[in-house]
């Protein structure tokens, strides 16, 4: 049973197909960690151009996966209700295997530190038991409410 469906994950950050990347959330403690996860299909419409012969998930994808996950850990907190989280640094990302269809991909995010307006979080992702991708991220967060 998973914490967040992806309407709920809808609610909080403003992804929509075809940007929105998460599935479900599994685990979070607001302001600290979050796990959620990731079905890769075929019909995602990526693989048509990236690799058709043999569909590899682009690594960018996986880094903004990564970026979702984190905007929800971040816009859980009190602090950031209403707001939106942009990406500011992309800090020791490696990719370490490739992400094909078929896989579900789990990312691992921790708050490294949070500010008025920003946050660094560190993140793994994983298919089985396997790290494909890591990277440091830091976020700033809008002076502003979105509209819902």
């Amino acid at each position: 049973m998973s914490l967040m469906n992806a309407k709920e994950i809808m609610d909080l950050i403003p992804n929509r197909y075809p940007i929105l990347f998460i599935d479900r959330v599994e685990e979070m403690v607001p302001g600290e960690s979050i796990v959620a996860t990731k079905n890769v299909t075929i019909n995602e419409e990526f693989f048509q151009g990236h690799f058709p012969g043999d569909p590899v998930m682009p690594g960018v994808l996986i880094i903004e996966s990564m970026a979702q996950v984190a905007s929800i850990l971040i816009l859980k907190s009190p602090e950031f209700k209403n707001k939106t989280a942009y990406m500011g640094d992309i800090k020791n990302a490696k990719f370490r295997q490739m992400v094909r269809p078929g896989d579900v991909i789990t990312f691992k995010v921790n708050m490294i530190k949070k500010r008025s307006n920003t946050g660094s979080v560190e993140c793994e992702a994983y298919v089985g038991e396997n790290k494909v991708c890591d990277a440091k991220l830091t976020f700033i967060v809008s002076k502003e409410e979105r509209n819902q």
